[in-house]
């Protein structure tokens, strides 16, 4: 569950490396999979004059910017329908746009199916894995 000031990882080479929690859309105090954050980056990756050329999506979100993202992992447990629970051992993020369009072109570590089911297919269709 995420909510306010939480601190997360971002699982996508979007430039952003740590984000935190500054409002759950939708109405919601409460956060968990699949759903839609703003958040604040907090740490990004240095950008210098060799990575400027190679990668468009490497430099997009820098230390202080506010952008979109979508929950794809937490660490509290989630019950899906079949009575399963699933759990990670981190919370983590995919930064989006306002479209709902992924930031980043690539989506490092697996994510839970839950995000295909709540309109985030083309972040599910990033990632190496879905569980």
């Amino acid at each position: 569950m995420i909510q306010l000031k939480t601190f997360l990882k971002v699982i996508d080479n979007s430039g952003a490396l740590v984000v935190e929690c500054i409002n759950v859309l939708g109405g919601k105090r409460i956060g968990g999979l699949g759903d839609e954050i703003v958040c604040a980056v907090k740490k990004a990756r240095p950008i210098s004059a060799a990575d400027i050329g190679r990668s468009a999506a490497a430099g997009k979100l820098k230390k202080g910017d506010v952008a979109r993202a979508v929950i794809v992992r937490t660490h509290k447990e989630f019950r899906r329908l079949d009575g399963s629970y699933i759990k990670f051992d981190d919370n983590a993020v995919v930064m989006v746009n306002k479209q709902g369009q992924p930031l980043g072109n690539r989506v490092l570590g697996p994510i839970a199916a839950e995000c295909r089911q709540k309109r985030w297919a083309k972040v599910a269709s990033l990632a190496p894995k879905i569980l």
